[in-house]
């Protein structure tokens, strides 16, 4: 009989093999998805993870790696710091919505200036503003009223993309757009335009805010009291209110360093590698985001190396897409595997597995 005996102590081998664990899980029931649909799992696996950096796509997929991975290790740093404590901030998307939406509101309110310097750092603090204010709401509610912050924060996403759609097609519709939705082109707006920095290399704004942001969390996460508190309240939150933490307080700081770094992420999106508010302006990396910081184990490294592995996962797929006539959802759904597979590898961090009957004590 197959059974799972709990360890007296997580085990540290497997909090870490883990992720390399789940990676090759999921290549592994990916290539099962792609032999029911007909195509070669050898090869599907390849063009995802291979081609993509050393294909005959390379010279144009390896810039976009940074250009994809950049928004997933913002938006993820951010989680980090809540779901170490135990707060569970699942509207991320909604705050990186948010914050696209009052960067570039602040921008384009000085359009068509070209020469005034604080336009672009200036909508940057009102990206972080916007992602702020968003991941708030469910905070205040937590706070105040006990409210499930999961189905707050999951609900709120929901409410941020109406609210790009209607500043889509109204407040900061383009006037001179022929009628279509959406904002005016940030790229051709060089005040707020967050340009590629070296030619050929993807590396924007949003890249360096990227790795200064891991260095920065790895600095507050490990060295710094606020770190302390966080890896505290959620190890044992109990113990951390007997250390004088003031849970609340918590809530509200996590939530708004959540919604910042999400709305950084997403001015960041607006103003380069989208290039304008439309009303199918996000793409789902708040919600991906949830499985890099998972996959990076919460740790700042982690997460930067998880980004550029789920940012590989978009391009691959774009290549598959091109080149073996594989629909994008199935790329979406091979990054859900890896989530699942993480979920199952997991157990055995807190469990052994043993064959034959449990001992009677």
């Amino acid at each position: 009989m197959l059974r799972l005996e709990r360890r007296r102590q997580p085990s540290s081998f497997w909090r870490w093999a883990a992720p390399l664990a789940a990676v090759v899980l999921t290549m592994f029931l990916g290539g099962l998805l792609f032999a029911a649909m007909g195509k070669d799992p050898l090869i599907a696996i390849r063009t995802i993870f291979w081609d993509p950096l050393f294909g005959q796509y390379a010279a144009f997929s390896r810039p976009q790696l940074l250009v994809k991975a950049a928004p997933l290790i913002l938006i993820a740093l951010g989680l980090s710091f809540g779901f170490r404590a135990g707060i569970w901030n699942i509207g991320a998307e909604g705050q990186y919505i948010m914050g696209a939406i009052f960067g570039a509101g602040f921008a384009l309110a000085f359009y068509p200036s070209e020469a005034r310097w604080f336009i672009f750092p200036g909508a940057i603090l009102f990206g972080l503003l916007g992602g702020m204010l968003w991941g708030l709401i469910p905070g205040v509610l937590k706070v105040r009223f006990g409210t499930n912050e999961i189905l707050s924060s999951l609900m709120l996403v929901y409410v941020a993309e109406n609210i790009l759609a209607k500043m889509a097609i109204g407040l900061l519709k383009n006037p001179d757009g022929m009628g279509f939705p959406g904002s005016r082109n940030l790229k051709q707006y060089a005040a707020a335009h967050n340009p590629e920095l070296a030619a050929g290399t993807g590396a924007h704004w949003g890249v360096v805010a990227a790795i200064l942001a891991v260095a920065g969390a790895y600095v507050v996460l490990s060295r710094h009291r606020f770190g302390y508190d966080v890896r505290l309240t959620g190890q044992s939150p109990r113990a951390a209110r007997f250390a004088g933490v003031n849970p609340g307080r918590l809530i509200l700081i996590c939530m708004a360093i959540s919604g910042g770094f999400a709305g950084i992420a997403g001015y960041f999106e607006v103003a380069g590698p989208s290039g304008q508010i439309s009303i199918d302006f996000n793409v789902g990396y708040g919600f991906t985001a949830i499985i890099v910081a998972f996959l990076g184990r919460l740790h700042p490294v982690g997460i930067l190396l998880a980004g550029l592995l789920l940012a590989l996962t978009y391009i691959g797929g774009e290549v598959a897409a091109l080149t073996l006539n594989l629909p994008i959802a199935t790329i979406q759904m091979f990054q859900g595997m890896l989530l699942f597979s993480l979920l199952m590898v997991d157990v055995l961090t807190d469990f052994r597995i043993r064959f034959g009957k449990a001992k009677v004590a």
